[in-house]
């Protein structure tokens, strides 16, 4: 499913027009993007938590050139499901 189809599938289950589904996904995102920045976490009970990981800076190698390179240290978004988004995916098998 790609947004195009998630903002179809929000304005119909709903009830409201496509630019109002899509003007609730990027205030979602960007809300989500927002706390992120600021250090905050997003939890979202039943469904799961956003969060921010930090990367050490380690040795890489570069495939074409067989050399060993340095890779920042940084840090990345993170999602961890809730226990019933897992368990109703794990139904499914």
């Amino acid at each position: 499913m790609n947004k195009a189809e998630l903002i179809d599938k929000i304005s119909k289950d709903v009830g409201i027009t496509k630019l109002q589904a899509n003007e609730a996904l990027n205030s979602f995102t960007s809300a989500v993007v927002d706390a992120l920045k600021q250090g905050d976490r997003v939890t979202l009970v039943g469904f799961g938590t956003f969060s921010v990981s930090e990367r050490a800076e380690r040795n890489g190698r570069n495939p074409r050139e067989k050399t060993i390179i340095k890779i920042k240290a940084r840090k990345v978004p993170k999602f961890k499901a809730g226990k019933e988004f897992s368990e109703t995916i794990g139904s499914l098998t």
